[in-house]
């Protein structure tokens, strides 16, 4: 792997880490078993990335002691001297107690290495530890060792990839410890419908259940249930559950004093985390943030909006049940890792395939990926979109919109770009305007008469329903059409 190699890395090479960060991601999509995704992580590292081996230590629920749950590469046992470390000893654990990342490029010369012989006899260079923390919360370490150095840019991707698996881990342990309380609380031979913990999480709560239950993915019923025991420290006054053909919907509502809006909104996420049972007054978007980046990662939509009369606010819930595998495919191409993240998130949220096929519609930001032979789809920003692109999409869309958009590119249609179109002798004429030619000399140079100049240009003008030339040539150019 060029990221590993020693070479300088390019765009395109940072792109394709990405890429491969985000297949890992891909792997333990909706897996809620800690050691799993581990595995899948390390294992992802050292299978992509070519690493020598990678591991990850998860912090044990008395906090005094990190545990190994997954080492690949050279060394795949988790037993072994380094599979109970205590916080603070050590490099991993000193990682873990004050979260701070750790890289060298010279492994065989750091004083904390115990075992300098095995390090240069193994040919290990470089070392990245990263603390998996949220806010001021570490809940383990993952460490990667290597027999090449590391490069910058690669650590922005590796750095980037320990985010998402965090937030994984972090759900999947959450999710087990409540697991254990319902398994203690449920019948011992007949499991509880989703309406029956309902009704014991919204006890002080009008219950109402619409439709018929249906089994949900496990996913997918912890949501709605960690949904609930927000609404529940909401004051949560009545609920709907309510199965629809293609989606399952909770809606709640609260006594609110504090309404942060007018018309329906997603739920924002915070800077710093707020807990609702020591403050009762927080606002009802903070109290419901913690479960916004599982509501996005299912495909669903949290929203709340204020009662006509702003007593109380509604609070809806809504998730598509789980759906195949869509073989609507599309390849994601951006200059900024950033957006390459995002997009391909929305994309993976919006059911598409990722994929590097020629024939599929490409999602790109970068002037040199278009051309007339591919289905291209722009990314909207402050770069004017070029010709030859079949649509234009930006973060505003919801995942259904944006696979509306792939669909209609298939489909040889256009999305999300104006109907309007100029003619090439309209466009030629428009850019010897921005040269500052004359009507005259747009007329010699193009071997036509004035008055056809003058024909072509009230044409643009009624096109692009601009009062002057100039409001015409601005148009023109903030289209990207000169």
């Amino acid at each position: 792997m060029a990221s590993l190699s020693g070479g300088l890395l390019d765009s395109t090479r940072v792109l394709l880490d990405l890429q491969q960060a985000n297949e890992i991601a891909q792997s333990f999509s909706g897996c809620l078993e800690p050691e799993p995704i581990a595995c899948c992580v390390a294992q992802g590292l050292v299978d992509r990335f070519r690493c020598a081996f990678a591991r990850i230590w998860l912090l044990e629920p008395d906090q005094t002691m990190l545990r190994l749950v997954a080492s690949a590469g050279m060394y795949t046992r988790t037993d072994g001297f380094f599979g109970r470390v205590p916080m603070g000893a050590y490099k991993v654990g000193k990682i873990a107690q004050n979260r701070v990342s750790f890289l060298s490029n010279n492994l065989p010369a750091e004083p904390w290495v115990g075992n300098r012989e095995w390090a240069v006899a193994n040919q290990i260079r470089g070392f990245a530890g990263y603390p998996l923390a949220i806010g001021n919360r570490v809940i383990g370490v993952l460490a990667m060792f290597s027999h090449h150095p590391l490069e910058p840019e690669f650590l922005e991707v590796l750095q980037t990839l320990c985010t998402i698996v965090t937030i994984a881990l972090d759900t999947a342990i959450q999710y087990q410890k409540e697991k254990q309380r319902w398994q203690l609380a449920a019948q011992p031979m007949r499991p509880l419908a989703l309406s029956d913990q309902l009704a014991e999480i919204l006890k002080n709560s009008r219950l109402t259940l619409l439709g018929t239950e249906q089994p949900l993915s496990t996913s997918r019923s912890y949501l709605v249930l960690k949904t609930a025991e927000v609404l529940s420290h909401l004051r949560c006054t009545y609920a709907r559950l309510i199965y629809s053909d293609t989606t399952v919907a909770l809606e709640a509502i609260t006594p609110s004093g504090n309404c942060e809006a007018t018309v329906p909104i997603p739920v924002p996420i915070p800077t710093v985390p707020a807990d609702p049972d020591t403050d009762p007054e927080i606002s009802i978007s903070i109290a419901l943030a913690e479960i916004h980046p599982l509501v996005t990662g299912l495909g669903g939509i949290l929203q709340t909006q204020p009662t006509s009369d702003q007593r109380a606010t509604q609070i809806t819930l809504n998730i598509p049940y789980a759906q195949a595998r869509s073989e609507l495919k599309l390849q994601v191409l951006c200059t900024s890792p950033v957006l390459q993240l995002a997009f391909t998130h929305l994309a993976t949220t919006a059911g598409l395939t990722l994929c590097d096929d020629q024939d599929a519609p490409l999602l790109t930001d970068e002037i040199q990926a278009v051309s007339p032979t591919r289905k291209v789809i722009w990314v909207s920003g402050s770069r004017s979109h070029p010709p030859d692109i079949r649509a234009r999409v930006d973060f505003s869309l919801q995942p259904e919109q944006f696979r509306q958009a792939v669909e209609a590119v298939m489909q040889g249609q256009t999305w999300g770009i104006p109907a309007v179109a100029l003619s090439d002798r309209e466009l030629e004429i428009l850019r010897l305007l921005t040269q500052g030619h004359r009507d005259r000399d747009i007329a010699d140079q193009l071997v036509i008469s004035e008055s056809t100049v003058k024909f072509h240009l009230n044409n643009v003008l009624t096109k692009l329903k601009a009062k002057t030339r100039y409001q015409a040539v601005y148009k023109a150019i903030e289209q990207g059409w000169i």
